[in-house]
């Protein structure tokens, strides 16, 4: 009888214990597969690069620095959309150069793995 019973109890306990893990679990963590949780992806650059909305934040960072450091180009008219590594540059430049210069310093950012650029030339105003 003192068996069953604290057979029942271990049994209990680890219900409630599993039940504990599950329900703590994130959103994210539980839907990612496990390869992905807490692992880093491997851009194709060759440079390691933690996956999540964090990391985009801190690329685009980095991508921005980059763009401003270059003295040619205006950066505040150009805006930057990073996700897992694949960069999208939008706005506009003050010269046609500028559009292949702000890739490549894109592209030259550790943790890029491809780069969309739909940067345009700014028309000056009176229309020429």
């Amino acid at each position: 009888m003192k068996t069953i019973k604290a057979l029942e109890l271990l049994v209990a306990a680890w219900f409630v214990a599993a039940s504990t893990t599950a329900w703590s679990q994130t959103g994210d963590a539980a839907s990612a597969p496990a390869s992905a949780q807490g692992a880093s992806v491997m851009a194709a650059s060759g440079a390691v690069a933690p996956a999540g909305r964090k990391a985009n934040r801190a690329l685009r960072r980095r991508i921005y620095a980059a763009i401003g450091k270059d003295k040619e180009i205006s950066a505040g008219d150009i805006s930057v959309i990073a996700k897992d590594g694949a960069v999208t540059l939008n706005g506009t430049v003050t010269e046609a150069a500028q559009i292949g210069k702000a890739e490549a310093i894109a592209r030259g950012v550790p943790g890029v793995t491809s780069v969309t650029n739909k940067l345009t030339v700014k028309k000056p105003f009176g229309g020429m």
